[in-house]
């Protein structure tokens, strides 16, 4: 006759491997695939946990200064269509930010750091110019700042982009806080890893600029206007590639070992 203990034990493991399945099948419901990079349209502390083999975390969190329209950091009238992108909230954005749990990654690059540089070590600073050639103009902010865990010279990025002038034919800002595709070139630039994660990863402006670069990218994104939006920037990238950047290697196969054995033995 068993013991209660070992049917709470039992009851316990089943409700286990029910959690597990629940979980994997809500991750492949949100996952999308296109190249070398995967997507995910959910929220980032569900998804992060059941990454592996990340090389670096690049991304533009929401930082917590809140987004409210004419205050400039992420205010700004900046306009996308017939309407002004301040008008809507940044998800996340009306909390402090909390960058701990992305320190562990081997390299890591936070923009908007200014904001929580008190909760971060030492490290190096890269600076975006949005002025480009042009002097001041109105009361908005003309320089953004990241911060990169590696001890380093710091080093500043010029590129027109601020409200509505930018640098680039055709351009068009489709989310609030979109950075442009040349400056997350200039990032990925400093990262020596192959596989980078967005774990806020809007518009999908990381993972582009990755692509372009011979990277793969795992990107996350909750709203899902968003992530459609991503889904296609990115499907778009993949069919005008960098000439000059050669594709990532391959992911190693898994080795058969009686098919080695048998090899061995003729």
């Amino acid at each position: 006759m068993s013991e209660p203990w070992e049917h709470a034990a039992e009851n316990s493991a089943k409700c286990y491997a029910v959690g597990i399945e629940a979980l994997r099948e809500r991750l492949e419901k949100s996952k999308v695939i296109i190249g070398d990079c995967t997507l995910y349209c959910e929220s980032a502390e569900f998804v992060v946990p059941t990454l592996h083999g990340i090389d670096a975390v690049v991304t533009d969190p929401p930082y917590g200064i809140g987004y409210q329209r004419g205050k400039g950091g992420r205010g700004g009238a900046h306009s996308f269509g017939n309407r002004f992108c301040n008008d809507e909230a940044v998800y996340g954005d009306d909390v402090p930010f909390d960058p701990v749990p992305w320190l562990a990654f081997p390299e890591v690059i936070l923009w908007g750091a200014n904001h929580f540089s008190q909760r971060l070590p030492h490290g190096r600073w890269l600076a975006w110019n949005k002025l480009g050639e042009k002097e001041p103009w109105d009361d908005f902010c003309d320089v953004e700042f990241a911060w990169q865990n590696k001890r380093a010279a710091d080093r500043i990025f010029s590129h027109l982009w601020k409200g509505l002038c930018q640098k680039g034919a055709g351009v068009r800002r489709v989310h609030p806080t979109q950075k442009p595709e040349e400056l997350m070139k200039w990032c990925l630039s400093f990262i020596t890893g192959q596989t980078i994660l967005d774990p806020y990863m809007g518009s999908g402006t990381t993972l582009v600029a990755a692509v372009k670069m011979g990277k793969r990218g795992i990107g996350i994104e909750r709203e899902r206007k968003y992530f459609d939006i991503a889904v296609k920037r990115i499907t778009e990238a993949y069919k005008q590639p960098d000439l000059f950047v050669a594709p990532p290697e391959s992911k190693p196969e898994q080795m058969n070992l009686l098919d080695s054995v048998k090899k061995v033995e003729a």
